[in-house]
């Protein structure tokens, strides 16, 4: 005889509701229909096991995939979530709250009785309705101690923070720096060449160790910890401030910069003979490096990156073809001496300078400071690179006066770039005066007579040639 435990007889002698055969629809949310839903964890069921729980993306409601259908936990489940949220109401009606859950005493979820709710919900393979909490606060029941959240309209918040381009977000170290070398490689992505993004990355990372780190995506406070250095100069500032932009660039924010220029100064300009003391005391190759710069006057920059391929000795020429600050590609004439103290460099590489402009400039500064002990001049340690190539279009204006000429020779876009040099000249060279001597030349010989004692070809006029001379 085979006896049966009582568990078993109460189960087989209990009906079980009939499920309606239909396709299974898509999973959708029950508060707003989308079917825009991820898994977020599972819901653990008393004598039931897990069940997955799944959040919608479209209104943020919560729920499960799966209930139990078993009538009597079913009856029991009700009868708890009726007691529960009759002590909820009370509590919500105690606190003065205007929009009460709904009573449970009809279990009516969106007009349909307990019967047609249960059917209703096993269609759609979904979990009880009576355990959803549609206005829950932070998950937990609310009682007379709880504190009633007020409900925050999220997106037209988010939309307020993202056109004031603010957030409160902190960053730990390890994210400063993954953000830093993310920058680098976005200004490299957008075409900078290695010098300005290495002048950028230490712009903001002068920024970080004054205390932005934790705060670089929080532009109100970058604004003012720029503001409260006092002993920045407003060109750097201007410098942070460009740099920080592309900073938020990178993360699609905007911000409103504060107003800093970079102040308008004229350029100093040497004596010829500070320039030729430096060319001499130097080192080989510093010495052949400052020469160059004196006789072209290009950029340190594209002097340092000229290729032996560039140079031509018969013509005593040199390409720029690898150009700095948006100039212009050109071929420059240099002396005899320069084109033979450049063949004297070994030939390593298909460069000319070996290094990177800024060990060349460091190992500049050390030997200016070296000239300026031994020939007690300080003004020697105002002569940077730039300096060369201030003298060299100073004085072709000063021989010239053709300002599209200088313009040509230094590799400008812009006139405006050029027009500083006028100034320049009548600054350096005030106490001279536009007189000059003028010689006539009707032969070959008496030209080169007069070009030997240093006058200047003007024109020809009536078969004969004009040369002249500043007093």
């Amino acid at each position: 005889m085979i006896v049966l435990a009582e568990d078993t007889l109460n189960t087989l002698s209990t009906p079980r509701i009939p499920r309606i055969p239909c396709t299974p629809k898509p999973l959708a949310c029950p508060s707003c229909g989308s079917e825009k839903v991820w898994k977020d964890g599972f819901r653990y069921i008393r004598g039931n096991g897990q069940t997955q729980r799944w959040l919608c993306r479209a209104c943020g409601y919560r729920f499960s995939e799966k209930g139990s259908q078993d009538p009597a936990a079913t009856k029991k489940t009700c009868a708890l979530e009726t007691v529960v949220e009759e002590h909820r109401n009370s509590s919500l009606l105690k606190q003065g709250s205007q929009d009460p859950r709904r009573c449970h005493d009809t279990y009516a979820f969106n007009g349909l009785e307990a019967s047609e709710r249960v059917q209703d919900v096993d269609r759609q393979v979904l979990n009880l309705p009576d355990a959803y909490t549609g206005n829950r606060q932070v998950c937990e029941f609310l009682t007379e101690g709880s504190k009633n959240l007020a409900t925050v309209d999220t997106t037209r918040h988010s939309q307020q923070n993202q056109a004031a381009g603010a957030t409160t977000t902190t960053l730990d170290k390890a994210t400063i720096k993954g953000k830093l070398i993310e920058f680098a490689f976005f200004l490299k992505k957008e075409g900078y060449r290695p010098s300005t993004i290495k002048g950028k990355l230490e712009n903001v990372k002068c920024l970080i160790s004054y205390g932005a780190g934790p705060y670089l995506l929080n532009p109100e406070k970058v604004k003012e910890i720029i503001a409260e250095r006092s002993n920045w100069g407003d060109g750097y500032k201007a410098n942070v401030v460009d740099a920080y932009t592309s900073f938020l660039t990178m993360h699609r924010m905007t911000w409103k910069p504060p107003r800093y220029s970079r102040p308008e100064t004229l350029p100093w300009i040497p004596l010829e003979e500070e320039l030729d003391t430096l060319v001499r005391t130097t080192g080989k190759r510093m010495s052949i490096f400052l020469q160059g710069l004196k006789e072209t006057g290009v950029d340190p920059g594209e002097l340092n990156a000229i290729r032996w391929i560039d140079i031509n000795p018969q013509t005593r020429t040199i390409a720029i073809n690898y150009p700095v600050k948006g100039h212009r590609p050109r071929i420059l004439d240099v002396s005899r001496e320069l084109i033979d103290r450049l063949n004297m460099l070994p030939k390593v590489s298909e460069r000319v300078f070996q290094g990177n402009p800024y060990s060349i400039r460091r190992n500049f500064h050390d030997q200016r400071q070296v000239a300026a002990r031994k020939f007690n001049n300080p003004r020697l340690l105002k002569v940077t690179f730039v300096t060369f190539r201030h003298w060299k279009a100073t004085m072709e204006y000063h021989k010239t006066k053709d300002i599209l000429y200088v313009m040509k020779l230094l590799g400008h876009h812009s006139l405006k770039s050029t027009l500083i040099y006028i100034d320049l000249e009548k600054a350096t060279f005030k106490e001279t005066n536009d007189e000059f001597t003028v010689k006539v030349a009707e032969t070959l010989d008496e030209a080169c007579k007069l070009l030997e004692v240093g006058f200047e070809y003007v024109t020809d006029m009536d078969g004969k040639k004009l040369f002249r001379k500043r007093k």
